[in-house]
């Protein structure tokens, strides 16, 4: 007969952290980030963190009659390089950046903002390091951090493994949504220029480096000055205020963020039918990091401008005799700013984007 086991009893029982959560740390955590949440502050956060939910007032934001915008995303791979290297400062703007970039090009101002961290061991002082990357990424967004939620779960994830998700909130004025409607064939795009990878493509990234044999610690190939991890974790530049002021002027069409997809399928989700666009390699300057991508990982050029944003992070489609001064509006929000091509007719099956010179040494 098989011995049953022994029972606890309430003098040898279990609490809560012999299974590896530890609530303490969580109120210490909620403790740390409460002047982080509170440093972005703006009109319409009605209560901070504690409650069991955030709590925002359109009308003290400003608003009349608002269309709600809402985006979710996370980091993605990029996160690993994070773990591994121990630099966890930046990647809460990316998470950040994902969001509220995915929102203007809809023409919703960024309102609010919440974030999920996942891990299977609480470390206190890291998760704080995150999250204030976080606040930092609101305050460069124009939105408010007004909640979240933390998990410690124990065997979901291992080691110092943690995950990352936001929620962002925003919104327009019913009637002044950017929707890619007014696109006309003569329409010039504006490409706003990217700092880096941004937050895609970074599971071909570290397919590349362990085919060099690359240890995140050593010197980066192209960026002598830092480490491989320091470059590819420089954070997602977050395009909100310069895009919100170019479409207060009333001349932009379209936007368009460059995210998973590059290029060639991102531009597309805001073209009405029938139309595309030529883009001109070489008109825009490309990062050293996509170069050596390309020709450490021998990817193919049609292969980078879907896996990365080859140098643009953003797209703006406005008419071509409002071209410079929307890109005067830009430039004076500290973009680097350039016309990249033109939207043209596009037969149904033709490729809605095409780029002269794909095959030329400009990525080299």
């Amino acid at each position: 007969m098989v011995k049953p086991p022994p029972q606890a009893t309430r003098e040898n029982g279990l609490r809560y952290s012999d299974a590896g959560v530890d609530i303490d740390a969580g109120n210490d955590l909620v403790e740390a980030i409460k002047p982080l949440a509170g440093s972005t502050n703006r009109p319409g956060v009605m209560a901070g963190l504690g409650g069991f939910g955030g709590l925002f007032d359109l009308r003290a934001a400003g608003y009349n009659d608002a269309v709600l915008v809402a985006a979710n995303d996370g980091v993605g791979t990029k996160l690993k390089i994070a773990i591994d290297s121990g630099i966890h400062d930046s990647v809460g703007i990316d998470l950040v950046a994902m969001c509220a970039n995915d929102l203007v090009v809809q023409g919703a101002e960024p309102l609010f903002f919440l974030d999920y961290l996942a891990t299977g061991a609480l470390n206190v002082d890291e998760a704080s390091t995150v999250i204030a990357g976080i606040a930092e990424g609101c305050l460069q967004a124009g939105c408010a951090l007004i909640g979240g939620e933390t998990a410690e779960m124990p065997g979901m994830y291992s080691g110092n493994d943690y995950d990352l998700a936001g929620f962002c909130v925003g919104a327009v004025e019913r009637g002044q949504e950017l929707t890619g409607e007014g696109v006309v064939a003569g329409d010039v795009v504006i490409g706003l220029s990217s700092n880096g990878v941004h937050s895609n493509g970074f599971s071909l990234v570290r397919r590349i480096l362990e085919i060099a044999g690359l240890e995140f610690g050593a010197v980066a190939p192209f960026d002598t000055e830092r480490t491989i991890a320091q470059t590819l974790l420089e954070p997602t530049r977050i395009y909100v205020k310069s895009c919100l002021a170019a479409i207060a002027t009333g001349n932009v069409h379209g936007l368009a963020h460059i995210t998973g997809g590059g290029l060639v399928e991102n531009i597309p989700r805001v073209l009405p039918e029938g139309l595309g666009v030529d883009l001109i390699a070489g008109s825009w300057s490309v990062p050293a990091v996509f170069a050596w991508l390309s020709q450490t990982g021998g990817v193919p050029r049609d292969e980078m401008v879907r896996a990365f944003n080859c140098g643009i992070g953003m797209v703006a489609i406005v008419a071509e005799t409002e071209a410079d001064a929307v890109m005067q509006v830009l430039s004076n929000h500290d973009e680097t700013v350039q016309i990249i091509g033109n939207v043209v007719p596009c037969n149904p099956d033709a490729p809605r984007v095409s780029i002269e010179g794909l095959h030329g040494s400009w990525i080299d």
